[in-house]
């Protein structure tokens, strides 16, 4: 046995080797499978930042027509809105939606 092992000596050290480095290129920190989930994560984070800028550039929108230049439809708007105020002999209906 001890001959054996001496003379595929090389044999058996490259084919650990091997093993090695294929497991840690398919696994690990820095292997196949955590690539593709920090992928996976780049993707989700690029689109919840598209959709927070969108959010950002409508709220930026909203707030200079309330302070530079006031608007009064949007004022109207939003106090028909908030507080359910209309005009003289004007007649309001809420509706509820579904939640589930």
């Amino acid at each position: 046995m001890l001959r054996l092992i001496k003379r595929n000596y090389f044999l058996l050290i490259s084919v650990f080797l091997i093993f090695y480095f294929v497991f840690n290129l398919v696994s690990g920190e820095r292997g196949l499978f955590s690539y593709i989930e920090k992928k996976e994560l780049l993707y989700i984070l690029k689109k919840e930042e598209l959709t927070l800028t969108s959010k950002i550039e409508e709220m930026d929108y909203k707030n200079s027509l309330l302070s530079t230049n006031l608007d009064l439809d949007y004022i109207e708007t939003l106090i028909r809105e908030r507080f359910l105020f209309g005009k003289k002999n004007e007649t309001i209906y809420i509706i509820k939606k579904d939640e589930k």
